[in-house]
């Protein structure tokens, strides 16, 4: 496909190779561009959840911060790394893991530029496949990485549960599934509903031969929770984020307009058994 073209929107079936395949390919050619417009927000060593602006040093979500001192964290979908950088600053010893190759790279380039920053591996690998042994993990966590562009997240889920030590905890931020119902806008147009929050039909942008080149999964919060059940965690909470007077930073579409009319992130705090 012609970079100037538009990729056609639709509604369709998508596997799990061509969702890997898709995602790999759309962040690869669109890591500088998201770095760009969203780095400083998100910072070069910020734990953010979400759009909201929910930080991890406030929320905790993974245990209190003096209590991550030594202990190791694989986050998932790490993008430029700036949520393993904040919990290497914490004494942590993560590992961040991407699909795009080209989002490591940007983990590197704030590494060799940031004269604080702490060394840590940076692995790229699909999320359904991780390259470590069992009970690896004290921690894992995922900011709007990987889980919202997998066709199988059980699988995911299952890889996760695998490198956790049992009783390890397991963090991730995904779109609120009932942002599905609405129009992707953060103006007025996106307060009407305008699909079935029950339709799990993938949303595809593909090329003009019919191939995904961006795709992402809808699951409801049931088929969360089931998903997680499935998997062998335990659901111990689960987060809404209000959206907070501060943040009048629109991003795609979250906006303040939507943000304290309806939820735009939900984030599930588990546990392994």
């Amino acid at each position: 496909m012609n970079q100037d073209t538009e990729p056609e929107v639709t509604r369709r079936h998508s596997g799990a190779a061509e969702s890997s395949r898709a995602s790999r390919g759309w962040w690869d050619r669109n890591a500088d561009d998201y770095q760009r417009e969203h780095g400083d927000f998100l910072g070069d060593d910020r734990f953010v959840w979400g759009p909201e602006g929910l930080d991890e040093e406030e929320a905790g979500l993974l245990g209190p911060a003096e209590a991550l001192a030594g202990r190791s964290v694989l986050e998932l979908g790490a993008g430029a790394a700036q949520c393993s950088r904040w919990l290497a600053s914490r004494g942590a010893r993560p590992v961040a893991l991407d699909i795009s190759h080209r989002q490591l790279q940007h983990a590197l380039r704030i590494r060799e530029t940031s004269p604080t920053s702490s060394a840590f591996p940076l692995v790229q690998a699909d999320a359904g496949a991780l390259p470590f042994a069992e009970g690896s993990f004290d921690l894992a966590c995922s900011a709007y990485g990987a889980l919202p562009f997998v066709a199988d997240p059980v699988r995911v889920l299952r890889e996760v549960r695998r490198v956790l030590r049992p009783g390890g905890r397991w963090v991730f931020s995904v779109t609120h599934p009932i942002r599905w119902a609405f129009p992707d806008e953060p103006g007025p147009e996106g307060l009407t509903v305008a699909a079935s929050y029950f339709d799990r039909t993938p949303y595809v942008e593909q090329d003009d031969r019919g191939r995904a080149v961006y795709v992402e999964h809808h699951r409801t919060l049931g088929d969360r929770v089931r998903d997680l059940v499935a998997a062998g965690f335990r659901l111990v909470d689960l987060v809404e984020p209000e959206w907070p007077g501060w943040n009048h930073r629109e991003w795609g579409g979250w906006s303040p307009l939507r943000g304290r009319l309806i939820p735009g992130t939900a984030i599930f705090v588990c546990e392994r058994d």
